[in-house]
């Protein structure tokens, strides 16, 4: 049994994962690398034995093949899925680890297809003892984490009310981009998914928990607008807010893009509207995907000049905090690196005993926090008078 299995190492947000863990993982660690194509993981795999680093074993998975799937889960401790799209790829992996009870991280940012696997899986997961982590990416880690940090620093046991704002110069990856154009596509079937699980998840008692948000000025001491964001970075919020007591009897999470001015939060918009009207139309929604191609990245230099920065504004009784998560390229260099921690966090740290579908801030918390301020994403926090 190996530590970590990497699925999908072929691609290339898989394959910087790959080049990452092969860096960072302990000296005795072990890992494989999975899929079907046994040559394209011989490359990466000698890509990886050129540089001196800890060589991957090669794992034969198909997603097709659910008994291939099901011993490369029982071989693992550990499951990472870099397969996006994940509405149309993702399923297999996750119900191979939900019925191994091992743990599982991905990239998703498609609510329907956690709000699907939680009511196929979750059950199962609690359990087998699987912890089922998606979103260990840009989508959610800097926001669900980031809040937990604001969080940990206001008061306890108040109501507590925070504002997210982001900002970023990036590109992001073709399986990122066509599973937002997915998502859009099928949004009347996303609707029914968090229809089915809010009718079957529990919800805390005593407890208030919401979210919101509204077109305007941002709140000081961040400067211009915000649009509120509806992606899954603020349902992973909410949900991190409803298991963990620490976010107070009553809290409230509002997500938002952050524009300087009002022309650039005007420019935006029409652009955004032509998307999600063109993905209702199928040669239209086929159009946009060609836009970009599977496997498809920016180059080192390009990655090197992109960044994000979340703004987290935080009150709590009579304190207010300001809470900075800033990184590097998000859609690529920093997701690897979030994915990769997440998964060795997992393996080798002291962690809450946690099963089922959860999140990071919930499974991970502060140990995640701390590994990701070692890697070079800052968290810092000022209170405002």
């Amino acid at each position: 049994m190996v530590d970590i299995t990497l699925l999908g190492a072929t691609g290339f947000t898989g394959g910087l994962t790959a080049d990452y863990l092969a860096v960072h993982l302990p000296e005795d660690a072990s890992w494989a690398i999975a899929g079907r194509n046994r040559a394209k993981l011989e490359q990466v795999a000698a890509r990886i034995a050129a540089t001196g680093r800890v060589v991957p074993e090669i794992v034969i998975a198909d997603l097709a093949d659910p008994e291939s799937m099901a011993k490369m889960a029982t071989d693992t401790r550990v499951l990472i899925s870099t397969v996006g799209p994940y509405l149309q790829h993702g399923e297999p992996a996750v119900k191979a680890a939900a019925e191994a009870g091992i743990d599982y991280v991905d990239l998703t940012g498609e609510p329907q297809f956690v709000d699907e696997m939680w009511l196929k899986y979750h059950e199962t997961a609690v359990r087998t003892g699987a912890r089922l982590v998606h979103a260990c990416g840009f989508d959610s880690i800097p926001y669900d984490l980031g809040v937990l940090y604001t969080v940990d620093q206001l008061p306890a046991g108040v109501p507590l009310m925070i504002r997210g704002y982001i900002r970023a110069k990036a590109t992001f990856s073709a399986g990122t981009y066509h599973s937002a154009v997915g998502q859009i596509a099928q949004f009347r079937q996303s609707q029914a998914a968090a229809k089915q699980r809010s009718a079957r998840e529990a919800r805390p008692t005593g407890r208030r928990i919401r979210g919101g948000g509204h077109i305007g000025r941002a709140e000081p001491p961040v400067k211009g607008f915000g649009v509120p964001l509806p992606t899954i970075d603020p349902q992973i919020v909410l949900r991190s807010a409803r298991a963990l007591e620490r976010y107070g009897p009553e809290f409230t999470y509002e997500h938002y893009a952050h524009f300087r001015t009002r022309r650039m939060m005007a420019l935006a918009a029409p652009v955004l509207a032509a998307i999600a009207v063109g993905a209702q139309i199928p040669p239209v929604r086929a159009a946009l995907l060609k836009i970009k191609a599977s496997g498809d990245g920016p180059s080192e230099e390009q990655r090197a000049g992109s960044w994000f920065t979340l703004t987290l504004v935080g009150h709590g009784s009579d304190t207010k905090v300001v809470t900075t998560v800033r990184g590097g390229d998000p859609g690529y260099t920093e997701t690897a690196k979030m994915l990769a921690e997440s998964a060795m966090c997992l393996a080798y740290d002291d962690l809450p005993d946690v099963s089922g579908q959860t999140t990071t801030a919930v499974a991970m918390g502060s140990a995640l926090i701390t590994r990701l301020q070692n890697s070079g994403i800052d968290f810092s926090t000022s209170t405002v008078d």
